[in-house]
């Protein structure tokens, strides 16, 4: 019994440090995603050493393929690594929770802030600070995984192709490229391994249920609340490229489409969230 005690006992001193390393790391993630990555490998690789750095980059590649927020998936990923659905769980709301609840609070305030005439001067000093983070980033990364003739070349075609081609689809299109030629051109032996894929079939089917019940109830009921769940929750599951990718999309469905939002307002929160630590799509709580 006391045994069983001091593990459960070590486990949740665990899980408290890893939640507030994950909390520091929120507090830092300015710019978007690809600084963020920064901000993981400081933190989670290189201080506290939760994974190496290979085993972050696998796992950037695989959830910059999915769609939905990557930098979000990249932690809850590493909060799954580390102890399983509960501390994911756990690991999103410490990351998301304060930038959401901040931006909610500050969309009840923009008739205040409005009236205010405050300067979105200070703002623009963001995005050079974000570039920095992402420059750090890409340069540590790259040194990991640029180790040859071929992956070098494969780095250059990446950040060529996505400089050129400004959709969203060239991002995961890239990856795939890339795996396969690296595939195709590897020496390895034993390449090729037989998995049993055990799907999580109770999260598939939750998601489904939401995903296509969300977009019945729109074509039922006219409700301006329906009609925000079923967008908010496909912007998750149908873009890719992050927060920066679904910022026009909500711009066009919001404003342009539907007017639920005036211009003034929609940027208004954008440069607000722009200013704020955190996960881009924090914006759709102040949207």
């Amino acid at each position: 019994m006391d045994t069983t005690k001091t593990v459960d006992e070590h486990k949740h001193t665990k899980w408290r440090t890893f939640l507030k390393d994950v909390f520091i790391c929120s507090l830092g993630a300015y710019g978007g995603p690809e600084a963020h990555y920064g901000v993981f490998t400081d933190q989670m690789v290189t201080k506290k050493k939760y994974l190496n750095e290979e085993e972050l980059v696998e796992l950037i590649a695989l959830c910059s393929i999915l769609p939905g927020p990557s930098s979000t998936q990249t932690i809850v990923s590493i909060g799954y690594k580390i102890g399983g659905p509960l501390l994911a769980f756990l690991t999103m709301m410490v990351w998301a929770l304060p930038v959401l609840t901040f931006m909610t609070i500050l969309s009840f305030m923009y008739v205040f802030l409005e009236k205010l005439n405050l300067s979105q001067e200070g703002l623009r000093l963001i995005g050079p600070m974000a570039v920095g983070f992402i420059v750090v980033a890409a340069v540590n990364i790259s040194k990991k995984v640029a180790t040859d003739k071929m992956t070098f070349l494969l780095l250059l075609f990446g950040a060529v192709s996505t400089y050129l081609v400004r959709e969203p689809w060239v991002f995961p299109s890239v990856l795939v490229i890339g795996g396969f030629v690296s595939v195709i051109m590897s020496s390895e032996k034993n390449l090729w391994n037989r998995v049993k894929l055990n799907p999580p079939w109770i999260y598939i089917i939750a998601f489904s249920i939401f995903a296509f019940g969300s977009l019945a109830l729109i074509f039922i009921f006219d409700e301006r609340l329906i009609h925000l769940f079923e967008s908010f929750y496909r912007y998750g599951y149908l873009v890719f490229g992050g927060g920066q990718v679904v910022v026009p999309v909500m711009y066009s469905e919001l404003v342009e489409v539907n007017a639920y939002m005036t211009n003034s307002e929609f940027l208004t929160g954008y440069g607000l969230v722009q200013g704020l630590p955190g996960p881009m799509f924090s914006f759709s709580a102040y949207a």
